[in-house]
């Protein structure tokens, strides 16, 4: 089984969180902030990784980021040793005037790479700098690389939504076994 939970309770934010690869893209968000809960559903909705997340958090930006910390260990945990994965994708995704762009490689290197102009509106009490800040959290966490870019855009909301969903089918791509390489790991080191 793919699957992990992770729980995280600090001074600052509770945290507990759910998620099956090999999933449907069913989701449940509960976090306080509608956006943040937009976002990870269409994270969750177009990986097919099934993510259940209940959060509270003193503010908004504690919330993100232990949030993001949760995610990218439950992905780490649920990827166990890696046999068999793609490990590589990327996707490019419109949403109307907004095109986005990710790539992402399960490589054990948790690293990242955003080119993201926002117009930093609050988008009903969530910066848009969080996208910024969770991407970050993210890929160090997981230890992944994750490379985004928002190639062009007007409004804020469609850029962070067509990247969160560009991520999405990145990571549902990158994540699933390839029945090729079943036992084997997808690196020419032996190990990742």
């Amino acid at each position: 089984m793919r699957t992990s939970s992770i729980k995280r309770d600090t001074k600052e934010t509770n945290i507990n969180l759910k998620l099956d690869l090999d999933g449907c893209g069913d989701y449940e968000m509960c976090t306080g902030n509608r956006i943040f809960d937009h976002l990870l559903s269409q994270l969750s909705k177009h990986s097919l990784i099934d993510i259940t997340i209940s959060a509270t958090g003193d503010d908004i930006h504690h919330l993100v980021e232990d949030v993001a910390i949760c995610m990218g260990r439950a992905l780490c945990e649920a990827l166990g040793d890696k046999r068999g994965i793609t490990r590589m994708a990327d996707a490019s995704v419109p949403m109307d005037e907004a095109l986005a762009f990710v790539a992402v490689d399960l490589s054990g290197r948790g690293y990242s790479v955003l080119d993201m102009q926002f117009n930093d509106n609050d988008m009903f009490g969530f910066p848009t700098d969080l996208v910024r800040h969770f991407l970050e959290t993210l890929a160090i966490e997981s230890k992944m690389n994750l490379h985004a870019r928002i190639i062009y855009g007007t409004n804020d909301h469609h850029k962070a939504e067509a990247t969160f969903k560009a991520l999405g089918r990145a990571l549902g791509a990158a994540t699933r076994i390839d029945p090729r390489i079943s036992d084997e790991l997808p690196s020419t080191k032996g190990q990742l």
